[in-house]
């Protein structure tokens, strides 16, 4: 069995809990591999996951020798996205007026992405079953993405009253153009992986049991090249794109939406599994 490590991050949002097995890692020769691991919970990422792969990402870029970063999610699927308990006790750990500090807040949510999305390393998400809201910006943050026959992918944030701000808006514009991107953003829907791939923002669609043998052999075949020359190209590529502004206007947003009522309303509905009823206020 090959062996695994587990990591926790120095404080981000508050007191670091103890450490746990939420985020697993591991190297295998020049290959580095991020899992997350809370199957029980569809993946749902809280505040404590977010830290230790945050913490992960850190020790990925720490570690001499590495060629490329594989991420994954353990079970059933890849993530079910935020987990909304943790969104809706934001109170709990940021203080009672954290709606006044949500342009802050974001920021964090924000810096741990653009940590993975600058690795010099070439990163590779490995999608399967479920990849929604911030799982699909985890996802979008990466270099590339693979994805199993079947998988679902989505930014359901406008059906909760918010909108997808933790790079989601404004990398999946960067990869699919505006039109593509309202679509997905506007009506929250759930697209497959094959029209993901048609879309462009899936690199391409394997059979569930070849996803991870395919993963590793794009690894392998990326590894081949020169590393200082992949990682000068991943620099130039990324910085056609603005990037910092698009996050910026994402924290700017979020901030209004955040204390509105229709995020209230739409929470609850979420929690309560019923439609919201949405007012515009």
């Amino acid at each position: 069995m090959r062996p695994r490590f587990l990591y926790s991050a120095a404080p981000l949002y508050g007191t670091v809990q103890a450490m746990s097995d939420l985020i697993l890692t591991q190297q295998r020769d020049t290959l580095f591999e991020i899992s997350l691991n809370r199957p029980e919970k569809r993946n749902a990422i809280n505040l404590e996951m977010l830290r230790q792969f945050d913490a992960a990402v850190g020790r990925a870029n720490r570690t001499p020798g590495l060629r490329a970063v594989l991420i994954r999610g353990e079970g059933s699927l890849f993530s079910a996205g935020i987990d909304v308990s943790a969104l809706l006790g934001l109170a709990e750990t940021y203080g009672p007026h954290w709606q006044q500090r949500m342009r802050a807040i974001t920021d964090e949510f924000q810096g741990v992405l653009t940590r993975l999305e600058r690795l010099e390393l070439p990163t590779i998400a490995l999608l399967h079953g479920h990849c929604l809201g911030l799982a699909l910006e985890l996802a979008l943050a990466c270099d590339l993405r693979l994805a199993a026959e079947g998988t679902l992918l989505g930014l359901p944030e406008a059906l909760l009253g918010i909108i997808p701000d933790v790079g989601g808006t404004t990398r999946l514009t960067r990869l699919v153009g505006p039109a593509r991107a309202k679509e997905l953003i506007f009506t929250g829907r759930r697209i497959d992986a094959a029209t993901a791939e048609r879309w462009g923002f899936v690199n391409a669609v394997v059979a569930p049991d070849e996803l991870s043998a395919r993963g590793e052999a794009l690894a392998a075949e990326i590894a081949a090249a020169a590393p200082l020359a992949v990682g000068m190209a991943k620099r130039v590529i990324d910085g056609l794109a603005d990037i910092d502004r698009g996050l910026l206007l994402e924290g700017w947003a979020q901030s209004q939406l955040f204390s509105s009522e229709d995020f209230m309303e739409g929470a609850q509905a979420f929690m309560m599994r019923r439609r919201a009823d949405f007012k515009g206020r």
